[in-house]
């Protein structure tokens, strides 16, 4: 029995045959699928990374009009708070000028109608002095002047009277 570790030449040539052989087989037979699975694979991971590029751009593109419509909507909603404020303020200063205005109306209207009861009411009284004064004049001298004599004689005497 020959032992493991002897080198024997021919098993070494045809060792080297062998796997001269199989390299070649390898290296024509299986060279291409190999190579064209390994392309495949390249073009795959290539696709992949593309697609993810674009699905990244268009996200980002997307994220990016999501923003401007949402900084739109709120400028628009600043404009309609900002309008609302101010036809707020022009509907309260209107309110506030017409209730100033019947204000104003409803003490001038008062300040006439005291005049005019005040008026009203210096006449009555002038009116009832001059009666006082013709008949307590009619008593003490005991005599009946002509009315219109006397009413024109009490008239100068009310005119001189002072008229507060």
């Amino acid at each position: 029995m020959e032992s493991i570790m002897n080198i024997d030449p021919g098993l070494i040539i045809w060792t080297l045959v062998n796997f001269g052989i199989f390299l070649f087989l390898i290296l024509k037979l299986g060279t291409k699928p190999i190579l064209n699975g390994i392309r495949a694979r390249e073009t795959k991971i290539k696709e992949s990374i593309e697609a993810a590029e674009r699905a990244k751009s268009d996200a980002q593109r997307l994220l990016q009009e999501t923003e401007k419509k949402l900084s739109e909507a709120q400028k628009e909603m600043n404009e309609i708070i900002a309008k609302g404020r101010e036809q707020a303020e022009k509907i309260l200063n209107r309110a506030t000028d017409e209730a100033e205005a019947v204000k104003r109306q409803k003490v001038e209207e008062a300040k006439n109608e005291i005049e005019k009861s005040k008026d009203n009411a210096i006449k009555q009284l002038r009116t009832e002095v001059a009666d006082l004064v013709v008949n307590a004049t009619e008593k003490i001298l005991d005599e009946t002047l002509d009315k219109e004599k006397h009413y024109k004689m009490i008239e100068q005497y009310i005119e001189k009277l002072p008229s507060n």
